[in-house]
């Protein structure tokens, strides 16, 4: 599978003439120029994975793609009127795109606080010909999807996050590779910090990768 990571939690897989762009949110780039893709894949509402001002025209550039979101996001979108129309992704379903399988599994954003309302937020797995499991984006949530995840996109900083919680959340899952994502919020020093205690801490068997933004990479 090939993957580019276009910063924060942005992430285009090309596998066997199948591509899938998960979350073209504000605070990603270089995803804005794409064409020909199959589908665009929403994992919730913020606009660091779903950007109002780019949405239309990845859109207008991509008719053929099939688009999915988690629930509010989708009639949040449809209300909007210029995104185009959007069906909604829910834990345990799932829709083949391509050559590739893709399911909807979690359901709820990781709590920021109390004091704010936990949004819909779906993880989405991806699955192969030849492989259940082959890559997964949890977009904001740390959730364990109970099974072998060959790639996992993870969630490494966040207003709702302790480095802690990551280190965790990998060795839960334990894929055999996994690359950061989610970390514009940090500085340069931060998250090379954050990395590098991911990759000490990573569990046996797990290759910790940073991909280099807006390259594609064999995984």
């Amino acid at each position: 599978m090939r993957i580019t990571h276009f910063g924060h939690s942005c992430v285009l897989i090309e596998h066997d003439g199948s591509r899938i762009l998960f979350d073209p949110g504000n605070l990603s780039s270089g995803f804005e120029s794409l064409t020909g893709l199959d589908a665009v894949l929403i994992t919730h509402q913020h606009a660091d994975h779903a950007d109002p001002a780019t949405l239309p025209a990845l859109v207008a550039a991509n008719p053929d793609a099939v688009r999915y979101a988690d629930p509010q996001t989708a009639a949040q979108l449809a209300d909007r009127g210029d995104a185009g129309t959007w069906a909604v992704m829910g834990p345990g379903e799932k829709v083949t795109i391509g050559t590739l399988t893709v399911r909807g599994t979690g359901g709820r954003h990781a709590v920021i606080h109390p004091d704010l309302p936990v949004v819909d937020n779906i993880s989405y797995v991806v699955d192969t010909a030849d492989r259940v499991g082959a890559f997964m984006h949890p977009g904001d949530s740390l959730y364990i999807p109970f099974e072998r995840i060959d790639v996992l996109a993870i969630p490494a900083a966040a207003p709702w996050l302790k480095l802690s919680e990551p280190v965790d959340y990998l060795r839960s899952v334990a894929p055999r590779v996994a690359f950061p994502i989610h970390q514009a919020i940090q500085s340069p020093s931060g998250r090379a910090i954050h990395n590098a205690r991911l990759d000490e801490m990573k569990p046996e068997g797990t290759s910790f990768t940073v991909l280099q933004e807006g390259v594609a990479t064999e995984l």
